[in-house]
């Protein structure tokens, strides 16, 4: 049977609005898909149902499709997505009314069933994670565009992929390879060379959406429309494999894929073919994610700038502890972020930010205790003071839960396009999931001379979410820095290198076939995406700052580096090794800072001030 080609056209609600034209006109495609839901967006239509409960679904998806529908027709290529959010029948029903308007004969199904709402009283949302059986019995039917709320992002692609070549529920190891191909594709443009670790290798201006090509025995060959921007390598698409996941079961409601089994190998230019992948049966529960309003925050950012940071931090701290006296929030976080530098050469660079987060579950007091207090101390604190922008009254923020059901209570329905309601039986087999023994590590690679450099000069990362914690997925592209990696970067290696980890549960997860480990951090993220609880509440630049770190790297790994690798190396770090290329090992206990700028002052700079403070250093901050 003839290969099928499924396309992405959005990774997320807001992606590229032309990338669905762009798709359609590009190239050949059998099915277009579009991922439109995230933990944050169902919390985001949970609150537009509330104003209006005939909207929940993305009004996105609407406004492109009145643009293509009649190309997609044309062309004979069926639309698939998950746009329908809370209301799939809603959107059905409106692409029905556009397509009666345009003229354009289409048949839309819908999928329905995950809304568990009445099961969890006090959630703004409650849905569980369906499978792709149901998209493939629309198009059994002959749907031309098929709309679902919550399923998983893989199963956009698995649905067609049964349909197209009637697979059974129990063939799990060509479900498994349809779920790997749709895990790359689900975030669009992050398969292409979008936020990938190693940009500068191709033109990512404009990356183009990727489409793989899916064989009968479930293997794929990920690629991307001629002519469109971006790259598709091994490296791309490592990435993506990496991205939000956790151990070496990836587990879904159709199939648990095993993502240690998966082997890539380059297929020609811009073509990565995935072959090898092994499936199981999926675990006897459905994930739910449920979201509610977890209470309110406010938060303002006070900048310090030039002398004496600690102390102007102190100081304001301690004017609005007093003020939190007569109404203290439920919580409240203070974090100094020294973005300042000695002897700056603009007043932004000599500021450092203190950043201020209050939560309470009422408005009026995270209201009160910034917008009053923060205020207030504009003439009467610490000299310079400003803020980035005033407080507010504060606004409601949101909480991500996990819950799971068995797959036998929930109603997994096919709505066809003649009204007729085919129900999904659920998995026939279930398997727990067993935690899967890690593998045996290469040798370690023979003892060598050594250069102190940052991880990212001979590893790519990638870094996500997944309610509270987050992964980083980090990766080589040789044997002989995958045997250094996988006996350098374990979890105590990691906390050093992440001191916010710490304190939390980290995991590592061992994947030789893709040269990588993968670590899932528990908790970093608090109550999740939508609680803001850190400065990156996403985790999605945890991975790059990890690159950042630096490292004891052999020398002999510095020679397989492709040409421009070591732009951004700081000055003093390319001197020795082949083509004028070296790391600088620096001895000392602040071999990574640079030295202290009153080193070689005066004993006494400012001999006619008494108690003259030293100035600030980097051996005073944090």
């Amino acid at each position: 049977m003839r290969a099928l080609r499924v396309g992405n056209s959005s990774g997320f609600y807001g992606d590229r609005f032309d990338a669905m034209r762009e798709m359609l006109t590009g190239g050949e495609l059998d099915v277009l898909t579009g991922d439109y839901l995230a933990e944050l967006t169902m919390l985001i239509l949970g609150r537009d149902r509330l104003k209006d409960p005939s909207a929940g679904y993305a009004r996105t998806f609407l406004r492109q499709v009145e643009e293509t529908l009649g190309l997609a027709h044309e062309r004979g290529v069926r639309i698939v997505t998950n746009a329908g959010g809370l209301n799939p029948a809603g959107l059905a029903d409106a692409v029905r009314a556009l397509a009666d308007r345009l003229g354009i004969p289409v048949r839309v199904a819908h999928v329905e069933g995950d809304d568990l709402g009445p099961r969890y009283p006090g959630s703004l949302t409650a849905h569980a994670y369906l499978g792709g059986f149901g998209i493939a019995a629309c198009l059994r039917e002959g749907a031309d565009v098929v709309v679902t709320g919550r399923v998983t992002d893989a199963a956009l692609v698995t649905g067609p992929a049964a349909a197209h070549f009637g697979w059974g529920p129990t063939e799990y190891d060509r479900l498994a390879g349809a779920v790997v191909a749709g895990h790359v594709l689900e975030c669009g443009t992050q398969a292409t060379g979008g936020n990938y670790a190693f940009f500068g290798e191709g033109d990512v201006r404009r990356p183009g959406f990727p489409l793989a090509e899916l064989h009968a025995d479930g293997s794929s060959v990920i690629t991307k429309h001629p002519g469109t921007g971006g790259f598709v390598d091994i490296g791309t698409v490592t990435a993506q494999l990496l991205y939000e996941t956790g151990g070496a079961r990836y587990a879904g409601p159709d199939v648990t894929a095993r993502l240690d089994t998966v082997r890539l190998t380059q297929d020609g230019p811009d073509r990565v073919r995935i072959d090898g992948v092994r499936g199981e049966a999926p675990p006897p529960d459905l994930k739910v994610g449920r979201t509610r309003i977890g209470g309110f925050r406010n938060e303002v950012v006070f900048v310090l700038t030039g002398l004496d940071i600690e102390a102007k931090a102190e100081l304001v701290r301690g004017q609005m502890a007093e003020a939190f006296d007569k109404s203290e929030p439920e919580e409240v976080r203070w974090d100094l972020v020294r973005t300042d530098r000695g002897d700056a050469g603009t007043e932004e660079t000599a500021s450092a930010l203190l950043r201020l987060v209050v939560r309470d579950p009422e408005q009026a007091v995270v209201g009160r205790a910034l917008s009053g207090a923060a205020v207030e101390l504009a003439l009467a604190s610490y000299p310079g003071f400003h803020v980035l922008a005033p407080p507010g009254k504060g606004a409601p923020y949101g909480v991500f839960e996990a819950a799971y059901v068995p797959q036998g209570e929930v109603d997994h329905v096919a709505v066809l396009a003649d009204g007729r309601r085919v129900p999904v039986p659920p998995a026939i087999d279930a398997l727990g999931l067993d935690v899967v023994p890690q593998p045996p590590l290469p040798e370690p690679p023979p003892a060598g001379p050594v250069r102190r450099a940052p991880l990212g000069l001979v590893a790519g990362a990638r870094s996500g979410d997944k309610g509270g914690d987050a992964n980083v997925g980090v990766w080589v592209r040789s044997e002989a820095a995958w045997r250094w990696l996988a006996h350098t970067l374990t979890v105590d290696r990691f906390r050093e290198l992440i001191p916010e980890s710490g304190e939390l549960r980290v995991t590592r997860h061992v994947l030789p076939r893709l040269r990588a480990l993968n670590f899932v951090v528990e908790g970093l993220l608090g109550a999740g995406v939508a609680s803001q609880h850190r400065f990156d509440p996403q985790a999605k630049a945890l991975g790059e700052w990890l690159r950042s770190r630096h490292l004891d790297i052999p020398e002999e790994l510095y020679r397989d580096l492709p040409e421009g690798a070591h732009r951004d190396l700081p000055e003093g770090l390319h001197r020795d090794l082949p083509d004028g290329r070296s790391v600088d090992r620096r001895e000392g206990p602040h071999r990574d800072q640079p030295e202290a700028p009153h080193r070689d002052l005066p004993e006494a700079p400012h001999p006619d001030i008494p108690d003259a403070r030293p100035l600030d250093t980097p051996e005073d901050r944090p």
